[in-house]
């Protein structure tokens, strides 16, 4: 009778695995760049990604200096920025992706690509923060976005490694900076 029932609960264990989705890496998306061309995350493979959601009306957005700092400065160290324009927080991205660019541009000089404004919470999220936010999906960790400026560290393999909060500035956190050095 023991051996039956091992023999069952390893079947449905077995049943189990094979049931669940492999994550995702971040290489299987693509979205709209703040131009309206495709962008693949395939083009990244080798590189670690900073993942944030932007907004050009809050007060973290000063942060946009830093990011651009690290985009510039660790480029040779295959280190890319990523911002996602999103209006989820207190109406703080009202603007087109056109003014969100020439805002970009002339208040920060950024320089690391920016995509496509998007939502990155509620009923319409955008796919890929469903990725990043979601256990279920990216096989890592549970990151509700909690504000604008929320940045998730995505390793040279594809895979998230953390999140970090939205108050604390790029150059500030040693998580960023240990993950930049590593």
């Amino acid at each position: 009778m023991k051996k039956l029932i091992s023999t069952f609960l390893f079947a449905l264990i077995g049943l189990y695995t094979f049931a669940q989705k492999p994550a995702k890496s971040i290489y299987d998306f693509s979205v709209k760049n703040i131009d309206g061309s495709t962008f693949n995350f395939s083009s990244l493979k080798g590189k670690k990604i900073i993942i944030v959601n932007t907004a050009s009306e809050c007060g973290n957005t000063p942060q946009y200096a830093e990011l651009e700092e690290i985009y510039k400065k660790y480029a040779k160290k295959n280190v890319v920025v990523i911002g996602f324009p999103a209006n989820n927080f207190g109406a703080q991205e009202p603007g087109s992706d056109k003014e969100i660019k020439n805002f970009c541009s002339k208040n920060y000089a950024v320089t690391f690509p920016m995509m496509s404004k998007i939502s990155v919470k509620g009923n319409d999220m955008a796919v890929i923060y469903q990725w990043l936010t979601q256990k279920s999906q990216n096989g890592v960790l549970d990151a509700p976005v909690k504000w604008n400026f929320q940045k998730f560290l995505i390793d040279e393999k594809g895979k998230l490694v953390a999140s970090v909060a939205p108050n604390v500035a790029p150059l500030s956190s040693k998580e960023i900076t240990d993950f930049i050095s590593k």
